[in-house]
């Protein structure tokens, strides 16, 4: 072959290898730009949403009665329930709806490693109780497990009907928890938690006000949605990486600290 066919040929690959590389380089601009796009879109769903909420809410967040905290809320205007040892470190602050999928599925995987730290003193949780679900979708769902977990607080036995209500959660579109006599019904799973006291303090939705509250709180906040959480005040739940063992390792790793 001749010196010239052979620089022909060498010349054409370079080519092809270059337009390899052009190609390579465009789609990589491509499902940028569409990654891009679908962040866009669900930011603005969001802000949609956001909307919504705020005006469909405005007349829900009105209290109508006294702002009554449960037994042992803790934190700014004892908007807070806390699980876990007083002083544990660090803390996990969780906003949540117990009618929002999300906050069932983060329950769902989280909550065995939740409970072997806080049982252990190595965590402590500090509970929001919010209604986003109501003012997304109407309803008073979120409102009335929002209360009914206060009055779980008031005889000690918010930890279990909190686990209680998230495996019994409906249909996000579906307002069971609306209906007092159903969540009454579900305080028969948490052993001594379905008396006169806890009945009483459900019908007559004494902490009503404490819920709307914690909702307009977590609007002041600034947060996107639910769950929120956040891990001495860093929110953990965008990391893509989080897992349960990573977090029970963050945990253990400021108790040594």
């Amino acid at each position: 072959m001749s010196e010239k066919n052979r620089d022909g040929k060498r010349t054409a690959r370079e080519r092809l290898a270059v337009e390899r590389e052009k190609q390579k380089a465009a789609e990589k601009r491509r499902r940028t730009l569409i990654v891009g796009a679908s962040v866009v879109c669900v930011l603005g769903l969001a802000a949609v949403i956001g909307v919504v909420a705020a005006n469909a809410g405005k007349d829900k967040d009105k209290s109508s009665g006294p702002v009554v905290a449960p037994s042992g809320a803790q934190g700014k205007d004892s908007l807070a329930i806390a699980v876990g040892k007083d002083g544990a470190k660090p803390t996990l602050t969780i906003w949540e709806d117990f009618r929002c999928p999300a906050c069932q599925s983060f329950e769902t995987v989280y909550r065995p490693t939740l409970h072997e730290l806080t049982d252990s003193g190595k965590l402590r949780i500090e509970y929001h109780l919010v209604r986003l679900i109501d003012g997304n979708l109407g309803g008073t769902g979120s409102l009335r497990a929002g209360n009914a977990a206060a009055c779980a607080q008031n005889a000690g036995k918010f930890r279990d009907y909190h686990d209680v209500l998230y495996e019994n959660q409906p249909k996000e579109t579906v307002d069971t928890f609306a209906n007092n006599a159903k969540l009454i019904d579900l305080a028969g799973k948490v052993g001594g938690l379905d008396t006169a006291v806890f009945r009483k303090c459900v019908n007559d939705g004494k902490h009503d006000s404490w819920v709307d509250k914690s909702n307009a709180a977590f609007k002041a906040g600034g947060f996107s949605g639910t769950p929120t959480v956040l891990l001495d005040g860093k929110n953990i739940y965008q990391d893509q990486t989080m897992t349960p063992a990573k977090l029970k390792q963050l945990v253990l790793a400021a108790n040594k600290g």
